[in-house]
């Protein structure tokens, strides 16, 4: 069998076109929490620790030249050595956030599969005239 085929075979799985899917869904959920965190969550936590900026937390770990102002974009493009913690801090977060939700949503697909799984259909029961014929059947093969 050649490469392409085996590749084109491959390619056209329900489980990896599935997985495809849900990458792309998954790095647009990620750009969400992403803004949800930096624009909603972070500033109210600042808030409640005294206007508290998580992104500008940090930590410089060299000598600073002259005339570079002292923020973390200007630190960083000087070629300063900085320990940025409260982006570290803002990422987590981000992270906590997200684990959550995913958590929260495959334990209500796995509780939907659980209904579908336990409630199995009953098979039919045969009609009336096939039951006495399934007897009259038996019945001729003991004799």
């Amino acid at each position: 069998m050649s490469v392409i085929k085996e590749f084109r075979e491959f390619a056209v799985k329900g489980n990896v076109i599935d997985l495809a899917v849900g990458v792309i869904i998954g790095g647009a959920f990620g750009k969400i929490v992403d803004s949800l965190v930096g624009d909603i969550i972070m500033p109210l936590v600042g808030l409640v620790f005294g206007k508290l900026d998580f992104s500008n937390l940090f930590l410089v770990l060299g000598s600073v030249p002259s005339g570079v102002a002292p923020n973390l974009a200007d630190l960083k493009k000087a070629g300063v050595p900085v320990l940025a913690y409260g982006n570290f801090i803002t990422i987590a977060v981000n992270f906590v956030i997200l684990a959550f939700v995913i958590f929260v949503m495959v334990k209500q697909i796995n509780r939907l599969r659980r209904k579908e799984e336990a409630a199995p259909a009953a098979p039919a029961a045969p009609a009336e005239d096939i039951v006495l014929l399934r007897e009259i059947r038996d019945s001729l093969k003991r004799s």
